[in-house]
C-alpha cells in the first residue's frame, strides 16, 4: 500500500521588525524569497542562487468603496515546512511530491484595522501565493480589481494565446497588447523558463494578464475577468504562482506543482472514474451507434461520444436534453440511444453525451439522475461560460453535481484547468487548446505542449485519417506521436473519422471532411494499444516551435514520441534513462519522405544495441519510439 510522508513545523511569533521583512528558502535552497512590506510598495523578491527571478506586488486591490485605509502591516506571522508523497488517481505519473516551506503572514491595515492574510508557499519548483481576507471584516464586500504583477528587469521573450483555443505568438514582453492567457511562458535568460499563472480557481473571477510599461522593468499585471463578491469566494483567491526552470520541458515535467496547489480527492469512492480512449459518433442513428461500439471493442476504445444533436439543435433554448431528438440539420436519423446504451453495455463501452451549455443551465439538476438511470457514463459540456466569478463557480458546482451522480466530465471549449482535477477527479480532461479541429502546423503544436500543458490535461482533439492530416498538419505518424505528447485521460482519436460500416454523416461537425477509418492499416494497431495515463514522463527535448521529444512510461512500456516543425532534423536521443538499454525491443512508428508522399506510416522492430538511438525527421513530421523490456 503506497505511504505518504508528511512533516509539517510551525513556528509562530509577533513581528513588526525591521522594516517589516521576511525571507523564505525552498527545500533544497534553490530558491528564496523576502517578503518586504513598506508603505505602498508590497513586493515578494525571487531569487535563485544565482540571479533575480522577478519582484512580485502584492497586496494591491481595487475596491468598490473605500475599505482599507492606510497600509498593510505585519501583526503575526506563521511558518511550516511539509515534505510528502501523494497518489493521483490517474495523471502523467504515478507518484507526486509535494514539498514546500511556506509563511502565512497576518496583516492589518494601519488606518481601519482590517484584517487580512497573505500566504507565501516556496516549493524547489516554484513560488505560490494567495489572500485571505477575515471574514468579520470583509463581509458582504467586492473586488472591482486585483493588480498582482510580476516585475522582470528585461523584455524576455514570451509566447502569447489571447484567448485560450488562440494560435500562440512568439513576442517580447513590451509587444504584448490586450489581454493574454495563462500560464504564461517567459524567458528572460538562457536556461531560464518560468511560468506566470493560477491554480485551485474554484469559485473566484479568472485571472488574464495585461502588460503594464515601466520606466525600470517590465510589468506583467494580473486582470481578473470581473469583480469578486468575497462571501461567494470563501473569502480567498486561488493561488497564484511562478514556476522556475532551466528549460519549458522542465515546466511541463514538473506540471504536478499545479495540482499540489488544490485540495486532495474528495470523492470518497472513485472507482467509476476511468480514463480511456474515445470515439466520437457523429452520424447521430441507431446504426452509426452500434457500428461504432463494434469498432470500439475491437479496436480496444474505452468510449463512444454522441456529439452535437442528439437531443435537438444544441444552441436553440427549446432543445430538451432529457430525452432523444435528433437535430434534422445534422441527421435524419433514427437513433434508439438506450438500445445503444445497453448493447455497450455487454461489450464492456461507456456512452457519453454532449450537452450545450444552454441546456446544462436550465437542465442540469433534471438531466444528471436521468443521465445515471440510462446509464451514461459522462458528459461533454459544451461552450461554457468562463471568466466571471458566476460562470466559475457555476461550472465547478456544475462538476461536483456530477459526482453525485457517478458521472465523468469532459469540458470543452474556452475552459482552461488551474488544478481542480485533483479535487474533483470526476473532471477527466479539459478543451481550453488549440487542437486538431484548428488544423495546427507542427510549429504550432510544439508551441502547444510546452505552454498550455503546463496547465494540465487537454483535449486535443487528435486525428488521424482527415485530409487536413496530410496536408496541413505534417502527416499520420505526427497525428500518432501528438497522441502521445499531448496528456489527456480522454483521449479523443480519429476526430473526424467513423468506422467503414456506419451510414454516411450528412452535415454537422466535420462536414465534408469526413473519412472512414481502414482497419486494415497498421497504425490501428498503435492506438489500440495507447495508453491515455502514465507512469512517468521525461520531457527530453523541448526547443518550443522547432522541435520536441517526450518520453512516457506505462509499466514496463516507455513511448518516445518526438515531433519536429519546418525543417528537417537530425534526432539523437540519450536512453542513459532507460538503464541498460540492450534489455529493450524497440517498435519505431515513422514517416520518411516516401512515406509522407504515399501517406503511409512504416512500422520497424528492432533490438536497442546503443544508448544513443537516432533518427531523421523529415520537415513537420514526427515519430514514435515503442521500447519493452525484455523480462
Amino acid at each position: 500500500m503506497f505511504r505518504s510522508i508528511l512533516i509539517t513545523l510551525f513556528i509562530s511569533c509577533a513581528i513588526i521588525v525591521q522594516g517589516q521583512k521576511l525571507r523564505l528558502e525552498s527545500p533544497n535552497k534553490i530558491l528564496s524569497a523576502e517578503v518586504h512590506l513598506a508603505s505602498g510598495n508590497n513586493t515578494i523578491h525571487l531569487s535563485s542562487a544565482s540571479q533575480t527571478l522577478t519582484d512580485i506586488k502584492v497586496l494591491d486591490f481595487d475596491w468598490t468603496e473605500n475599505i482599507v485605509q492606510g497600509n498593510w502591516q505585519l501583526i503575526k506571522s506563521d511558518k511550516r515546512t511539509v515534505s510528502r508523497k501523494w497518489k493521483p488517481l490517474f495523471g502523467e505519473r504515478n507518484t507526486i511530491k509535494n514539498n514546500y516551506n511556506e509563511i502565512e503572514l497576518q496583516l492589518q491595515s494601519s488606518g481601519n484595522h482590517k484584517k487580512m492574510r497573505l500566504y507565501v508557499r516556496l516549493y524547489d519548483e516554484g513560488i505560490a501565493l494567495k489572500y485571505g481576507f477575515d471574514k468579520n471584516d470583509f463581509s458582504g464586500l467586492t473586488i472591482k480589481s486585483e493588480s498582482t504583477a510580476f516585475h522582470f528587469s528585461n523584455d524576455a521573450t514570451t509566447w502569447v494565446a489571447g484567448a485560450a483555443q488562440s494560435a500562440y505568438i512568439k513576442t517580447t514582453l513590451s509587444q504584448l497588447k490586450g489581454e493574454f492567457e495563462r500560464p504564461l511562458l517567459v524567458n528572460p535568460a538562457p536556461q531560464l523558463f518560468m511560468a506566470i499563472g493560477e491554480a485551485a480557481l474554484v469559485d473566484f473571477a479568472r485571472m488574464k494578464f495585461t502588460y503594464k510599461a515601466d520606466a525600470k522593468s517590465y510589468i506583467v499585471q494580473s486582470a481578473l475577468s470581473g469583480p469578486v463578491a468575497l462571501d461567494k469566494a470563501a473569502y480567498e483567491s486561488p493561488w497564484r504562482y511562478v514556476m522556475v526552470g532551466k528549460t519549458a520541458g522542465e515546466l511541463v515535467e514538473n506540471n504536478y506543482f499545479i495540482l499540489n496547489l488544490n485540495k486532495p480527492n474528495e470523492i470518497a469512492d472513485s472507482s467509476w472514474i476511468k480514463p480511456g480512449k474515445v470515439l466520437r459518433e457523429v452520424t447521430l442513428t441507431t446504426a452509426g451507434g452500434i457500428a461504432a461500439v463494434d469498432f470500439a471493442a475491437r479496436n480496444q476504445i474505452d468510449y463512444v461520444e454522441f456529439d452535437a444533436g442528439w437531443y435537438g439543435p444544441e444552441e436553440s433554448t427549446a432543445a430538451d436534453a432529457s430525452r432523444v431528438n435528433v437535430d434534422p440539420a445534422r441527421s435524419k436519423g433514427p437513433l434508439d440511444l438506450q438500445s445503444i446504451i445497453d448493447y455497450a453495455r455487454k461489450k464492456n463501452i461507456g456512452i457519453l453525451l454532449y450537452v450545450n451549455k444552454k441546456a446544462l443551465e436550465t437542465q442540469l439538476d433534471q438531466i444528471l439522475p436521468i443521465y445515471q438511470q440510462w446509464g451514461i457514463k459522462g458528459l461533454k459540456f459544451g461552450f461554457v461560460n468562463v471568466g466571471s466569478q458566476q460562470a466559475t463557480a457555476w461550472l465547478h458546482e456544475a462538476i461536483r453535481k456530477a459526482a453525485q451522480y457517478k458521472l465523468m466530465v469532459d469540458v470543452h471549449d474556452e475552459y482552461r484547468p488551474t488544478g481542480y482535477s485533483r479535487t474533483f477527479p470526476n473532471l477527466i480532461t479539459q478543451e481550453g487548446i488549440r487542437g486538431d479541429e484548428e488544423s495546427p502546423s507542427s510549429e504550432q503544436s510544439l508551441i502547444t505542449m510546452f505552454t498550455r500543458a503546463i496547465a494540465g490535461a487537454g483535449d486535443y482533439t487528435n486525428c488521424y485519417h482527415a485530409v487536413r492530416v496530410t496536408t496541413k498538419m505534417g502527416g499520420k505518424a505526427a497525428q500518432m506521436a501528438k497522441a502521445v505528447m499531448l496528456y489527456s485521460p480522454w483521449q479523443f482519436i480519429y476526430w473526424y473519422d467513423r468506422p467503414a460500416d456506419a451510414p454516411h454523416k450528412a452535415g454537422g461537425a466535420g462536414g465534408e471532411h469526413e473519412t472512414l477509418i481502414d482497419e486494415s492499416e497498421n497504425a490501428v494497431a498503435f492506438y489500440r494499444s495507447l495508453p491515455v495515463t502514465w507512469d512517468e514522463t521525461k520531457v527530453l527535448k523541448s526547443a518550443i516551435g522547432e522541435c520536441g521529444i517526450i518520453a512516457r512510461r506505462a509499466g514496463n512500456r516507455w513511448y518516445i514520441a518526438m515531433l519536429g516543425a519546418k525543417v528537417k532534423q537530425d534526432i539523437k536521443i540519450d536512453l542513459s534513462f532507460l538503464g541498460t538499454p540492450n534489455r529493450f525491443k524497440a517498435q519505431l512508428w515513422s514517416q520518411d519522405e516516401q512515406g509522407l508522399a504515399k501517406n503511409t506510416v512504416d512500422k520497424k522492430e528492432f533490438g536497442l544495441t546503443s544508448k544513443v538511438f537516432t533518427i531523421t525527421l523529415e520537415p513537420n513530421a514526427g515519430a514514435v519510439l515503442i521500447l519493452d523490456k525484455i523480462k
